[in-house]
């Protein structure tokens, strides 16, 4: 890990040229406002084209199954209009002269391109000794076709060519589905690749500057950014000095000052100050590259309960191998013809292979991914995310997840003769000059109180000190402690001294060189945090703060969210120890961070959570990314996952049901008793079963 980078990332005690107060040395401190004008951000002519967003083989192969999936149900609708086994159960004729071959002919078709996938896969599974769904899928397919077509030319017996028609369609439509589901989340992930700038001012070597496609640039090469527009690239500055907007990366919304030596990411949005830049990552090791690369393992990302339905496959391709030949043997052991028994053990073979046990996990994928992504959830990693509903305990970064990483006024202490709302009104009055995170802050409360502000007929901004401006005739002063010490004021020492403990920023406010008060600021606590701790409590699940403020500034942000337990003064390599030890208690940890040093935390965590999009070592190391930097987002992902794994599991049992009912029915156990599951029927009860399995998932609301 970078530890200049690290030391900007969490130094919160400096914004742009403020020295805020520092707990330990509060006295020496002081606060440097630099007057921020308004600028434009210039539209940066963004060409995407040139990005290479990766994951096109999985694209291709999405359009492929949408392709095969369409041509082959079009393909299906003759052949089950000249089915004589439908038009015997729907009780209507259709034929004419050569009508057996030309359902072979279209039979023939959608087994070898519908079913392609399905016996190419299957040849892939046997090879590795490992038969799945793939493998019960060509089971069934090839077994209904050769049969059927030696019905064709002589064979005693009824074609099973709707039945092989059907499963392809519906199996292609499963695979399409799932396909796209995740393909879905992808796309919003790559949205955060058009916040990148396609073009950079590179510098030459003899100081002349040009634009360049961001992709031509090597490492090594010298970018100006300019103030206002987006870094285009990994790097470090040269020369300059800027307060570098992080939010999109970090989640971290105040300002960083960035000067000589401190590394930018692509992406962050520059401040004021122009800054040099010389290219450190390119290509593979770049910001874009490591968002494309996980957007494909998002795209490779594995079920466990879609292995569950792969595994129940497993067992049912042997279960239909055995119960086909079985039926064969009893059939022809107890006298009856040949025919009649290879079309017992066909029927119980075709059967075996549920069409709905193909769509049971894909259209619940599909539908809690969308239902996720409404919610602003990102799932990256499935099987954690399914996991994610035996978790016990959160762990919560503080800056930027449970705080907002804005400023906001959290006291007023005013001298004798002046109130509260008129010192309000004379800061934010000044302050509104200014762009800094503090001046934001102090500006916000007065438009909340509905305070009308007075224009300065004088602003100036005192280097290393504050700001002064006349207003109504009056010298205002906003300065830093270190100000008001350095003139020797008088003030209210027990009161600072508490606003200092609690790891605020305090400054004070002069009205014609005498003090009127002091404004105590801190990082504004989210109040969707204080709700999600709350849920969290209802859903028996602690809520634990981790660190690396001082341990007063902590315990005052965990006092107004009532949080269960603590941890301060953590550095960050730290942070995966205390996971670990966590762990070793025998609970089950989520991880909830933004940035560089919650890194190896995420990853060490049962369930990693990257906060408001985070940084790129984040997001490598997160199993779900919020796009919004909402903690309650954190109770949505142990809600959906709950309720996700109870639906794919619900599906599951209902297509495994059917096969619990038909096999034995198709094999001729209750033939005693003069009940044989007729091919037909058995078709009624596949689709019967296929319509509640998609109904279920459709009626599933997270």
């Amino acid at each position: 890990m970078d530890e200049k980078y690290e030391k900007d990332r969490k130094n919160n005690t400096k914004h742009d040229n403020h020295k805020h107060v520092d707990n330990n040395q509060h006295h020496e401190d002081n606060i440097n406002y630099d007057h921020h004008k308004d600028h434009e951000h210039g539209d940066q002519g963004h060409d995407h084209d040139n990005h290479g967003h990766g994951g096109h083989d999985h694209s291709h192969m999405l359009d492929d199954f949408k392709k095969r999936f369409y041509i082959s149900l079009i393909v299906t609708i003759p052949i089950l209009i000249f089915s004589p086994m439908i038009q015997s159960f729907l009780g209507y004729e259709f034929s004419f002269p050569g009508v057996m071959y030309v359902l072979f002919a279209l039979a023939t078709f959608i087994f070898f391109y519908g079913g392609k996938p399905f016996l190419t896969g299957s040849y892939d599974e046997l090879k590795q000794k490992n038969p799945g769904m793939m493998t019960l899928i060509a089971l069934a397919i090839v077994v209904a076709y050769v049969y059927s077509s030696l019905t064709v030319f002589g064979l005693s017996g009824s074609n099973f060519f709707w039945e092989l028609a059907t499963l392809i369609v519906i199996m292609l439509l499963g695979h399409w589905i799932e396909m796209r589901s995740v393909m879905g989340a992808s796309n919003a992930l790559e949205e955060l690749v058009k916040m990148i700038p396609s073009e950079a001012h590179l510098i030459g070597e003899n100081g002349d500057m040009k634009d360049v496609k961001v992709d031509q640039l090597v490492q090594g090469n010298k970018v100006l950014v300019k103030p206002g527009e987006k870094v285009p690239v990994d790097g470090l500055i040269e020369k300059g000095q800027s307060d570098v907007n992080e939010s999109m990366l970090t989640g971290e919304s105040v300002p960083v000052e960035k000067t000589t030596d401190d590394q930018v990411i692509a992406g962050s949005i520059n401040g004021e100050g122009s800054l040099t830049l010389q290219v450190e990552k390119t290509g593979e090791d770049s910001y874009l590259s490591q968002v494309v690369k996980m957007v494909k393992e998002a795209q490779e990302s594995r079920s466990k309960t879609q292995d569950l339905s792969n595994r129940a496959a497993k067992w049912l391709f042997y279960l239909a191998l055995f119960a086909g030949f079985t039926t064969l043997i009893v059939w022809l052991v107890i006298g009856f013809p040949f025919d009649y028994a290879l079309e017992r053990m066909v029927t119980v073979m075709v059967i075996a292979c549920p069409h709905a046990l193909g769509l049971a996990a894909p259209l619940v994928v599909a539908r809690s991914t969308a239902l996720a992504a409404k919610r602003g959830l990102l799932i990256r990693n499935r099987a954690n995310f399914e996991e994610a509903r035996n978790i016990q305990s959160i762990v919560f970064d503080k800056t930027g997840t449970l705080t907002e990483g804005e400023f906001g006024i959290t006291e007023i202490v005013t001298e004798e003769g002046y109130q509260k709302n008129d010192l309000l009104q004379i800061a934010a009055s000044l302050e509104a000059q200014s762009e800094h995170p503090i001046a934001k802050g102090i500006v916000e409360e007065a438009k909340s109180q509905k305070l009308t502000l007075t224009e300065p007929e004088k602003f100036e901004s005192m280097t290393g000190k504050g700001l002064k401006g006349v207003i109504a005739g009056k010298e205002i002063l906003i300065v830093s402690p270190g100000y008001v010490e350095e003139k020797q004021i008088s003030y209210q020492a027990q009161k600072f001294e508490e606003f200092s403990e609690e790891g605020k920023t305090v400054v004070f406010v002069l009205i014609s060189n005498e003090l009127a008060g002091m404004i105590a600021l801190a990082d504004k606590v989210r109040e969707s945090a204080e709700r999600a701790v709350s849920r969290l409590k209802d859903l028996h699940v602690q809520s634990i703060m981790l660190t690396g403020d001082n341990s007063k500034v902590a315990q005052w942000v965990a006092n107004q969210l009532k949080l269960d337990e603590v941890i301060a003064e953590v550095l960050p390599h730290e942070k995966a120890e205390k996971i670990k030890a966590l762990k070793s208690q025998g609970l089950k940890i989520a991880m909830t961070g933004d940035g560089v040093n919650d890194a190896p935390a995420l990853a060490n965590a049962d369930l990693g959570i990257a906060v408001g999009a985070g940084t790129d070592v984040a997001m490598e190391t997160a199993d779900v990314i919020l796009v919004k930097s909402n903690p309650e987002d954190v109770v949505s992902i142990l809600e959906l996952s709950k309720s996700t794994y109870k639906k794919m599991i619900q599906n599951l049992w209902w297509a495994a049901g059917y096969n619990i009912v038909t096999i034995p029915l198709a094999a001729g156990i209750l033939y005693p008793l003069g009940i044989v599951l007729s091919p037909a029927v058995g078709a009624v009860l596949m689709s019967l079963s296929t319509v509640v399995v998609a109904i279920n998932a459709r009626l599933f609301k997270g």
